[in-house]
C-alpha cells in the first residue's frame, strides 16, 4: 500500500509540475508554434513518467485515470506521432509544424524516460529497486513474431484513431471517457504480444534499447504498425486520405439537391391533361 501511495504522490508531483510550466510556457512562449511544441514536450514527459511498477490491475486503474486526467490539462497535445501525422493528412497542421511535433515528441519520451529511471533510483520501494535492475538489462517488448507484433500494433491504432476520428468533435466530458475506455482496453489485450504501446515515440524511448529485438524488427513492429493501423482508419472512416486524394474513393456523394418526386409527377400529370386537352380541340381535318 505505502508502494501505490508513493506512485500516486509520484504522479500528482509530475502533473502538478507539468502544468506549472505550461502555464508558465503560455505566458513565455509566443503565441502558435512554439506554445504548441512545449505542450507536446509536456504531455509526453506525463506520458512517460509516473510509472513504477505496480501489479496490472493497479496499473490499468491508474492508466485510466491518469489518461484522463492529463488529456483534460493536455490543451489539445497530442503526444503520439501517428495522431500528428493524422493531423498532417487531414490538412489540420502545416509540414513544418509537424516535423517540429515530431521531434519534441520524441524528446519529450526521452527525457520522460530518463526521468522514470531518475525515479526508480532513488529506491523509494522495493519495486522500484527491481524496476532499476530491469531497467538496466531490460528485454524486448516483443513477444510474437515480429509481423504478427505489427498486426498486433497496428490493430491497436486502427481501433484507436477509429474511435479518436469518431469522438474527436464531442464534448469532453463525453471524449474523454470514451477514449480512456478505448486505450485502457486495448493495453490489456495487447500488453501480452508487444506491450500495448501504439505510439512510435513512447516505444522508441521505452523498448528500442533493450537486447532480444533488432533494430529493423523495432521499427517494423512500433512505427510501421501504428501508421499502417492510423491510415487504415482514416481511409475506412474519411473514404480518402485528404492529403493524397481528392475524391472520395470509398463512398459515393450524394448530391445537395434533391427534386421533389411530388412536383415532377403533377409536371407530368399537367403535361398529359394538356396534350389531352390539345388532342380533343384540335380534331383532325376532314377530306
Amino acid at each position: 500500500m505505502s508502494g501505490l501511495n508513493i506512485s500516486i504522490g509520484f504522479f500528482f508531483l509530475v502533473l502538478g509540475t507539468c502544468e506549472v510550466l505550461r502555464r508558465l510556457s503560455k505566458r513565455l512562449l509566443a503565441p502558435g508554434l512554439l506554445g504548441c511544441l512545449a505542450a507536446e514536450l509536456l504531455r509526453m514527459l506525463l506520458e512517460i513518467g509516473p510509472w513504477g511498477g505496480l501489479g496490472p490491475d493497479v496499473v490499468l486503474t491508474l492508466f485510466f485515470l491518469l489518461f484522463m486526467v492529463h488529456t483534460a490539462c493536455a490543451n489539445g497535445a497530442a503526444a503520439n506521432p501517428t495522431i500528428s501525422l493524422q493531423e498532417f493528412l487531414l490538412f489540420e497542421c502545416g509540414p513544418v509544424a509537424t516535423v517540429a511535433k515530431l521531434l519534441v515528441q520524441c524528446v519529450g519520451a526521452g527525457m520522460g524516460w530518463a526521468l522514470t529511471k531518475l525515479y526508480w533510483s532513488w529506491e523509494l520501494t522495493q519495486l522500484h529497486l527491481i524496476q532499476k535492475l530491469m531497467a538496466s538489462e531490460c528485454s524486448s517488448s516483443i513477444r510474437t513474431s515480429p509481423h504478427l507484433g505489427a498486426l498486433v500494433e497496428a490493430a491497436c491504432s486502427f481501433f484507436f484513431h477509429l474511435v479518436l476520428l469518431r469522438v474527436r468533435r464531442s464534448p469532453a466530458v463525453c471524449r474523454l471517457p470514451v477514449l480512456a475506455t478505448t486505450v485502457t482496453f486495448l493495453t490489456y489485450v495487447a500488453t501480452p504480444a508487444t506491450g500495448a504501446f501504439f505510439n512510435p515515440a513512447l516505444a522508441t524511448a521505452s523498448t528500442f534499447l533493450c537486447t532480444g529485438s533488432s533494430l529493423q524488427e523495432y521499427i517494423q513492429v512500433y512505427w510501421l504498425g501504428p501508421l499502417a493501423g492510423m491510415l487504415a482508419a482514416l481511409l475506412l472512416y474519411q473514404g480518402n486520405i485528404p492529403r493524397f486524394f481528392q475524391r472520395n474513393l470509398l463512398y459515393g456523394q450524394r448530391s445537395k439537391y434533391r427534386i421533389p418526386k411530388a412536383r415532377v409527377t403533377h409536371a407530368e400529370d399537367g403535361e398529359q391533361r394538356q396534350k389531352g386537352k390539345g388532342e380533343k380541340s384540335n380534331p383532325a381535318p376532314h377530306a
